[in-house]
């Protein structure tokens, strides 16, 4: 068993911990509040008082912290009591470019800051599941990979780009914040015209697009046969934009102002996914 220091307990930290506790390994802690830490102390985490001694002789360093500021801060303060070669395996969700300078910075030091942020909810991070991303060094994401499979469901390596996973990461989650606002527009459609919420998500079940599904089809739009044509897919956006009426929507008078440009610029005969197609 090992040993390993959790910094940051807030809900996806503490499950974290919660799972290498289970696991075995002695787990030491440490929250800019301190209190946060107490249920895990009461699992058998040794709570410590500063970064530096949360990470003295641990065989792993994980960061859960709330933003680029809070990694650089706490970073700065546990340096003094790193062991040489124990890599620093940073799951917050990062600006890419602050992954890319802070990797770079960090090994000119020889500290082995790793970026491997997640797609998890606080029950993964305690159960092991879900998705965790990483990028840097062949030789080092390879060795992790075993320790890191305890953690979550899949380990993903993304290549030795080092901010590669924090794009894909912030990627990933534009997705999310994407659709749950298509589900409201959806919602309010539904509202308007006297379609339940669940109503719709069991229509789903059936009819069930999927974001790589769609993204297939805007990458090849350019070469693949029109199955919508944007002129027609313009005047079904303007059926749902007056089906709605008062109701509130978030995304689809954005996409009919985009379908506008499209056909003013001459391409209305054109699949409507070529409009969305990337430059």
């Amino acid at each position: 068993m090992s040993t390993i220091a959790v910094l940051g307990t807030g809900l996806l930290g503490a499950g974290f911990a919660q799972r290498m506790l289970g696991l075995g390994h002695t787990v030491r802690v440490w929250n800019r509040t301190a209190e946060r830490c107490a249920p895990l102390v009461n699992d058998g985490a040794t709570l410590a008082p500063t970064p530096a001694d949360a990470v003295r002789g641990a065989d792993y360093v994980h960061l859960i912290l709330s933003a680029d500021r809070a990694v650089d801060s706490v970073i700065e303060q546990l340096r003094p009591g790193l062991p040489a070669g124990t890599p620093i395996l940073d799951h917050s969700t990062n600006l890419p470019a602050g992954v890319a300078e802070r990797f770079s910075r960090l090994r000119e030091d020889a500290v082995r800051y790793l970026h491997a942020p997640v797609f998890m909810g606080p029950r993964n991070s305690r159960e092991g599941t879900g998705l965790m991303l990483i990028a840097g060094p062949q030789a080092e994401t390879e060795a992790l990979t075993a320790y890191l499979s305890t953690l979550t469901g899949t380990v993903q390596n993304l290549g030795e780009r080092p901010d590669k996973a924090a794009a894909v990461k912030i990627i990933g989650n534009s997705v999310l914040l994407m659709l749950t606002a298509t589900m409201s527009d959806a919602f309010a459609v539904g509202n308007a015209t006297g379609v339940t919420p669940e109503e719709i998500v069991e229509f789903f079940k059936t009819f069930s697009p999927t974001p790589g599904g769609m993204g297939r089809r805007v990458l090849s739009s350019e070469s693949a046969p029109v199955g919508f044509e944007a002129t027609m897919a313009r005047k079904d956006a303007g059926l749902m934009i007056d089906s709605a009426g008062a109701e509130n929507l978030l995304l689809l008078p954005a996409i009919a102002a985009a379908m506008d440009a499209g056909i003013a610029a001459g391409r209305g005969k054109e699949d409507f996914t070529a409009l969305f197609r990337p430059a």
